[in-house]
């Protein structure tokens, strides 16, 4: 009888479901690795072929809906939202896919003829109800950490690089410095001429002002104190990671610097070579 009762609570312990993790560096982000390692290359989307095949992001946007993130881990909880931003991206481009409209002061196509998809479309992640606009200026601006918004995909040409994977915690400080470092690769993110003596970057940066003041401009060149808060913190953002001259221009402080218009041209592959 001892055997017995040993045995049904051995095989209740066996069969008992194991709790889902709330982190998204496991199951939860493994779909949307796989579908982001299948339809994305270099920062663009095979925008037709995703909508035809959607089930591993509608899995995932439904897997992440009442996740548990508000106690783990900082990375963790960057990376979650992270992932849960350009999720919602890529679900709002398809459900509209081909995107119709015509407001003038965006292109064909673009993710902005969609009305209302990042100040009033709301989706549902960590137990919230949440808009695009929501995640990018109140949940993201909490980490204090700019490059953040390089790193997250708004489904056009002139943001960051959508990657081709998900972004997890454990490798999430390598995964924005990388953001932060192909900002100066990117043309829509910055241009140095060198003989004009003119530096050109994103609107990003001035979209967030605020943020990105309060975390790179203490760290620009001493030389650069005459310089306005933001401009300094632009050239500490991308210093890092230009050519030897273009530093020697930046630090010489010899330089003007203007803002690109944003380029919300939509990153569709479709019909460019692709599927």
């Amino acid at each position: 009888m001892r055997l017995l009762i040993t045995l049904v609570a051995v095989s209740m312990i066996v069969s008992a479901p194991r709790a889902q993790t709330p982190s998204t560096a496991g199951g939860q982000a493994h779909a949307l690795d796989q579908l982001l390692d299948l339809y994305v290359r270099g920062g663009d989307v095979y925008y037709r072929a995703l909508k035809s095949d959607r089930g591993k992001l509608d899995g995932f946007i439904n897997g992440i809906a009442n996740v548990e993130i508000d106690k783990q881990p900082r990375a963790e909880q960057i990376a979650f939202w992270l992932n849960a931003y350009d999720a919602f991206v890529l679900r709002t481009v398809i459900d509209h896919y081909p995107i119709q409209g015509k407001a003038a002061a965006y292109p064909a196509k673009s993710i902005r003829q969609i009305p209302g998809a990042f100040d009033q479309a709301t989706h549902h992640a960590a137990g919230r109800a949440v808009t695009l606009d929501q995640i990018e200026q109140t949940i993201l601006a909490e980490f204090h950490d700019p490059r953040v918004y390089f790193a997250i995909g708004r489904g056009a040409v002139g943001s960051g690089r959508l990657r081709s994977e998900a972004f997890v915690g454990d490798r999430i400080e390598q995964q924005l410095a990388e953001a932060a470092a192909e900002c100066t690769g990117r043309a829509q993110c910055s241009q140095i001429d060198r003989g004009a003596g003119k530096v050109s970057v994103s609107s990003i940066f001035s979209w967030r002002e605020k943020d990105f003041v309060a975390s790179y401009a203490e760290k620009a060149p001493a030389g650069l104190s005459s310089r306005s808060p933001i401009e300094r913190a632009v050239v500490a953002f991308i210093l890092p990671n230009v050519l030897p001259m273009e530093k020697e221009m930046l630090t010489a402080n010899t330089f003007q610097l203007s803002y690109k218009p944003f380029d919300w041209t939509l990153n569709d592959l479709t019909g460019r070579g692709g599927r």
